[in-house]
């Protein structure tokens, strides 16, 4: 049962869409430039940002990340939406419990998102924004739940199985080990360190700011979402997250009605251009926005022009391919 902290004041002075303000003042215990909220999910506690009012827009972030992400995104839409955006267990704010005590796989995060959403009674007119890992985890809710489904964002994520021609890139077959990986992801924090330097290609991260994406993973015991998250890539029948995938592959159809904004920087060296093709295969009226020279981390390369674009894209009225 959720158990939700009272919402924020919506907002009444929202910021001009033309003027983006770039947030990114740590330190760690000022990064969010919002009102923490916290919900009881299956005993653990989960931590969200609840801004604005409106129909609801639901941000779910990736791997190794949390809700820091959205911190751009969420006062462009504030002024007409409400902005929901939670911690995946064991990321960000949220708990971090040991293995004993949480499942650290694919079913049990939509589990945790459903969970969520009933408990603030969320269940109509929603649109997705989705990042990496929230990717799997939002389209494995949406194609439960496509009535409930309003639009769909998408930033380079994936919500199949790797493509064919794709290949695994070495970095994460490297993590997914479970001692040598265990001693780099855990041990040293390499993977969120690494993606803060290598998932950003226009322009380097601030010291700020990656400090701010790595301060939650501040010890062995707060690495294990990053690292499990890794092991749970589906690469093959018998992983615990490739039933799940392959469900919710095949039920993406569901969902070709719904308008989709696709948001993709190229130089993405795990979702890159064999993962577009596809969703382009799959969405072929979906509307595109590229970035040549941006990477993984599109929303901090490209939030000039990404950012309005889905302001206009949220704002505007629904219509069918």
């Amino acid at each position: 049962m959720i158990q939700p902290t009272p919402s924020p004041a919506s907002y009444t002075s929202p910021p001009s869409v033309s003027s983006v303000p770039l947030v990114a003042n740590p330190p760690f215990t000022s990064a969010l430039p919002f009102a923490s909220q916290f919900a009881d999910v299956g005993g653990h506690k989960l931590h969200y940002l609840d801004e604005g009012s409106g129909p609801p827009v639901v941000m779910l972030h990736g791997n190794p990340n949390w809700s820091y992400y959205w911190r751009n995104l969420i006062p462009a839409l504030a002024d007409r939406f409400r902005c929901l955006a939670c911690d995946h267990i064991g990321c960000g704010l949220s708990d971090k419990p040991g293995d004993d005590r949480y499942d650290y796989t694919l079913s049990q995060r939509v589990a945790d998102l459903e969970a969520w959403l009933d408990g603030l009674g969320v269940r109509d007119d929603i649109t997705l924004v989705v990042h990496d890992w929230g990717g799997m985890i939002g389209f494995a809710y949406a194609t439960k739940y496509p009535e409930r489904i309003r639009k769909l964002v998408v930033l380079n994520t994936g919500a199949f199985r790797l493509p064919a021609a794709k290949p695994v890139p070495w970095q994460l077959r490297l993590a997914r080990s479970k001692f040598l990986g265990g001693l780099l992801v855990r041990g040293f924090n390499a993977f969120s360190r690494g993606a803060v330097r290598r998932c950003v290609t226009r322009r380097p991260m601030s010291r700020e700011v990656a400090d701010a994406y790595c301060t939650p993973y501040d010890s062995w015991a707060h690495r294990i979402a990053v690292h499990r998250f890794v092991q749970d890539i589906p690469l093959q029948p018998g992983d615990r997250a490739w039933n799940t995938v392959v469900e919710t592959e095949e039920r993406l159809s569901s969902l070709a009605g719904k308008p989709m904004l696709i948001g993709w920087g190229d130089r993405d060296f795990v979702f890159d251009h064999h993962f577009l093709a596809e969703w382009q295969r799959r969405f072929p009226h979906a509307e595109l926005h590229r970035f040549p020279d941006c990477g993984h981390y599109i929303l901090e390369e490209a939030t000039e022009k990404l950012v309005p674009a889905i302001r206009e894209f949220l704002l505007r009225a629904p219509s069918r391919p």
